[in-house]
C-alpha cells in the first residue's frame, strides 16, 4: 500500500517530463481549473521556474488522470493532498517518476508557503508522479535546501547545526535536504481549499488516517484558455 509523502521525523506520508504538443506548450505560465464537489480552485503553474514538473502535471491533466480522483489526505495544520486515488480508494496507475527539480525552483523563488502547490513523493526524491498537495500553512521545512558553492563545502548550516569541509556530493544527496518541489500557486478558490482543510477526517478504505469522511472528489482538472 503506497501513500506518497515524506515518512521521516515529522511522520509525513508525502515523471517522466513530456514535451506537450500544440497549445499545451505555448503559454509560459498556464492556468488550470480544479473542479471539485466543493467548488473550483484555479492554479497558476510556474512553468518558468519548474518546467519539467509543470509539463508532467499538464500531461496528467491532458490524459484526464485526475478526473474522479479524491483528496485522500487532509491535515488541517499542514496540507491537503490528492491526485492518486479514485473514489474507491484504489490507487491509479501512473507514468514513470520525474527527476526532482526542487532546488532550481527554490532558487527561482518558489517556496512551500500557504496557497502553493507542490509534488508529493515517497522518501525517494525522484519518485514524484501524479500526486500533489496544496500547502494550507507556511511549511518552510519542506523547502529544498540550497547547497553553498565549493567542494568540499567550507561551511554549511542546517537547523542550528554547523558542519565544515563536507564533500559537496554528500550534501547534494542527503535525504533530508531534497525537500519538495513547488510548481504552482492557487490564484482563486482558497475558500474551497479552506473547506477541504476543515473537513472531518478519519480512516477510509485501506488508509488508516487523515481521510475526509465525506469524499472530496476532483471531478476534473482542465486547462484555462
Amino acid at each position: 500500500m503506497k501513500r506518497s509523502f515524506l515518512r521521516a521525523s515529522v511522520a509525513l506520508g508525502l515523471c517522466l517530463a513530456t514535451a506537450l504538443p500544440g497549445a499545451w506548450a505555448q503559454t509560459a505560465n498556464p492556468r488550470v481549473r480544479v473542479t471539485t464537489n466543493l467548488g473550483d480552485i484555479e492554479i497558476e503553474l510556474q512553468a518558468d521556474k519548474a518546467p519539467k514538473t509543470v509539463a508532467n502535471f499538464l500531461q496528467y491533466v491532458k490524459d484526464k488522470h485526475y478526473d474522479g480522483t479524491i483528496f485522500h489526505r487532509v491535515i488541517a495544520n499542514f496540507m491537503v493532498q490528492g491526485g492518486g486515488f479514485d473514489t474507491r480508494y484504489k490507487q491509479k496507475p501512473t507514468r514513470a517518476p520525474i527527476q526532482h527539480e526542487g532546488r532550481a525552483a527554490t532558487a527561482a523563488g518558489l517556496k512551500n508557503q500557504i496557497g502553493t502547490v507542490a509534488m508529493a513523493r515517497t522518501g525517494d526524491p525522484h519518485s514524484a508522479t501524479s500526486q500533489f498537495f496544496i500547502n494550507v500553512v507556511d511549511n518552510a521545512f519542506l523547502d529544498p535546501v540550497l547547497i553553498p558553492e565549493g567542494d568540499p563545502v567550507p561551511r554549511f548550516e542546517y537547523r542550528g547545526q554547523v558542519v565544515e569541509n563536507v564533500p559537496r556530493n554528500q550534501l547534494l544527496n542527503h535525504p533530508q535536504l531534497w525537500g519538495y518541489t513547488v510548481f504552482g500557486k492557487v490564484t482563486s478558490g482558497m475558500d474551497v481549499v479552506q473547506k477541504i482543510r476543515n473537513t472531518p477526517t478519519g480512516a477510509g478504505g485501506p488508509l488508516p488516517t487523515d481521510v475526509p469522511q465525506t469524499p472530496i472528489v476532483i471531478q476534473s482538472i482542465t486547462l484555462i484558455p
